[in-house]
């Protein structure tokens, strides 16, 4: 699908740009040519292949979820800037 430099005029109005001649030229064939690439795989059946399927491996980067004990009260509350009640103590945010 060849693009119009009106239809370049008129992407570059949508996206405020002010485009040069030579750009309007050269954002012409390089849009042109990524709608017909976009159009190549368009034609492709992808009707055999799932909506999630990867090309790459299944495996996960993260560990397993394992629960484990937490931290007691004092631990907790050891680099507190400011304890009050066993709780953390912290500036107001609201008058």
């Amino acid at each position: 699908m060849k693009l119009t430099l009106e239809e370049v005029e008129h992407i570059a109005e949508l996206a405020r740009l002010q485009l040069t001649e030579a750009e309007k030229s050269r954002y012409r064939e390089q849009l042109s040519d990524i709608l017909e690439y976009a159009a190549r795989l368009q034609e492709l059946d992808t009707s055999g292949i799932p909506p999630t399927s990867s090309v790459l491996p299944e495996r996960s980067v993260l560990r397993s979820d394992e629960p484990r004990p937490g931290l007691s009260l004092d631990e907790l509350l050891r680099n507190a800037p400011a304890v009050d009640k066993n709780q953390f103590r912290v500036p107001p945010v609201l008058d």
